[in-house]
């Protein structure tokens, strides 16, 4: 019968299983390979069934095993989870849950001037598309793509209008000399973007777009392709802001066109969170906003 003092052995077993390797999961685990055999052996033997098939050189999950490893992934890392949750409550923990393109090209490079203002102060970060959910507790504040719908129990801060415009690597913007021009052109979809071409084309009176040659489901990945020259991007001067800094990227024929403005991202957090005042000192931080809490 499994005991629950089996429980380091299932342990032993997820490291071997996941890496594909007694000795990788010996090296994981501080133990010697020898170790890491003989647990699994011995969890074998109270399972009463195979979890790995052996061979000279390698090892490789049984059906049984793989499910094992299933639950057992699953398991740890609940357990892991439950864990950093009741150890995370500490006063200078910011646990952020951003939209991905805008973590990669705006949060990513103004987060070491946060935490250079803001000494001691810790910063997690997760990247989805989705929102969070502040309920289970796991995040402090959320930067979404799309004013949030649900937000009686949030404050929610909108982070500054962003320009959407045409944006090409220099080589192609030198030939270029119109909007007109773009129906010749190789454009690039960003396909979650709520301003589309047709949006841009109708802002300029051009009718309608030439179907884009190629689409993308992030914006960083849009930016990208655009710097790689493979066509004309239509995307937010704010995510491209380090590009179009370095000259990587270009508006071509501005401000011989109408661009199309909005307010694309949002920051949000519990109005009654346990990281309130953190979450709080974080948006006047990244508002620009002087009259709110400063440093710690």
């Amino acid at each position: 019968m499994f005991q629950m003092n089996s429980l380091s052995a299932v342990r032993i077993f997820e490291s071997a299983a996941r890496l594909g390797s007694f000795r990788n999961a010996a090296e994981e685990l501080n133990l010697s390979p020898s170790a890491v055999s003989h647990a699994v052996t011995r969890l074998e033997r109270d399972l009463g069934v195979a979890l790995f098939e052996r061979t000279t050189r390698n090892v490789r999950l049984t059906l049984a095993g793989q499910t094992l490893l299933a639950h057992a992934s699953s398991a740890f890392e609940e357990l892991r989870r439950g864990i950093e949750q009741i150890t995370s409550n500490k006063a200078l923990l910011l646990r952020l849950h951003c939209a991905p393109s805008y973590a990669a090209k705006v949060l990513s490079p103004r987060l070491p001037q946060f935490l250079k203002e803001n000494p001691g102060v810790e910063v997690r970060v997760a990247a989805s598309t989705s929102y969070a959910r502040f309920v289970d507790g796991l995040f402090d504040a959320d930067i979404v793509y799309g004013e949030p719908t649900n937000r009686e129990d949030l404050i929610v801060i909108p982070l500054g209008e962003e320009i959407v415009a045409p944006l090409c690597a220099p080589d192609l913007a030198r030939r270029l000399t119109s909007p007109r021009d773009l129906v010749h052109q190789s454009l690039i979809r960003s396909d979650l973007k709520r301003i589309q071409w047709i949006d841009w084309f109708e802002a300029n009176n051009l009718g309608p777009p030439p179907a884009p040659s190629m689409s993308f489901d992030r914006s960083f990945l849009v930016l990208d392709a655009a710097v790689n020259g493979l066509g004309i991007a239509l995307e937010s001067c704010v995510l491209a802001r380090r590009e179009l800094e370095s000259g990587l990227l270009v508006r071509p024929f501005s401000p011989k066109c109408r661009h199309n403005r909005y307010i694309g991202h949002y920051l949000a957090y519990p109005k009654s969170g346990s990281q309130r005042r953190l979450a709080r000192i974080f948006a006047d931080w990244l508002t620009g906003d002087t009259s709110g809490e400063k440093g710690l």
